[in-house]
């Protein structure tokens, strides 16, 4: 095994495919959505919302892209978050698969402050700047290196605060527990996860896309023994900056 995931191993994923079945997809989502609750991997990108909430002024708007949303589960758990603190956070959620738009579409009915659009994260549909903060989880794995990092340029550059971008670490421990916590889904989140875990990046991949995104104010962080984070608010660098150079003085 550890041979076999040396490397990434490209494949599709059954998910990704524009004729999967509906009822698969449908419960391969719902499946994902009770994992993401049970080990935190919801909270997680709140964790880091929550030290970027520091700086925000009271009364504030604050508008958060979900990059290939899915079932639209991040998105909830920011607003629940926000409610909970009295934040006015407003959220939109992208993906390109037309049968998870119209999933995460449902979900999102009854809840006013989220959008759910269709589009590319390649090539996001909005202007520069248009979020304060562009957000993703278990995306990243899904594409290959160039557009990897395309995806993460586009999350810099519509983000006016900061990114942050939550996946998977291609570990054997990662596929060891992806495998036990699989064992009673059903045959296309089997697949997908064993996938996943075999196309996921290691640190240095992770840390090479980073750097050609221009992203280098997001952190990496490592969460969970089998998950990472990359999580930064452009500022940051910009204090850096601005403190290196009247130390200097």
């Amino acid at each position: 095994m550890a041979r076999f995931l040396s490397v990434r191993q490209r494949q599709a994923e059954w998910m990704d495919e524009p004729n999967a079945d509906p009822r698969q997809l449908r419960q391969s989502l719902a499946y994902i959505r009770r994992i993401n609750r049970l080990m935190g991997y919801d909270r997680l990108i709140v964790h880091y919302l929550r030290g970027f909430s520091a700086r925000w002024k009271p009364g504030e708007t604050i508008r958060i892209l979900d990059v290939a949303t899915g079932s639209a589960d991040i998105p909830q758990a920011i607003l629940r978050w926000a409610n909970r603190r009295g934040f006015d956070v407003r959220v939109v959620g992208i993906d390109l698969s037309p049968q998870v738009v119209a999933t995460a579409q449902e979900t999102a009915e009854a809840e006013p402050r989220l959008q759910i659009v269709a589009g590319d994260a390649t090539r996001l549909p909005f202007e520069d700047g248009s979020f304060d903060y562009a957000v993703t989880s278990m995306f990243l794995h899904h594409l290959d290196e160039g557009d990897a990092v395309k995806a993460l340029a586009e999350m810099g550059r519509v983000a006016r605060r900061g990114i942050i971008a939550s996946d998977l670490l291609r570990l054997r421990r990662s596929y060891a527990f992806i495998t036990l916590a699989t064992l009673l889904a059903n045959p296309m989140v089997k697949h997908d996860a064993r996938v996943s875990i075999a196309q996921a990046f290691s640190k240095k991949e992770i840390m090479a896309l980073r750097d050609q995104a221009g992203l280098g104010f997001a952190r990496y962080s490592q969460h969970l023994a089998h998950r990472f984070a990359l999580a930064g608010e452009k500022n940051d660098v910009a204090k850096m900056v601005q403190g290196s150079t009247e130390n200097g003085r």
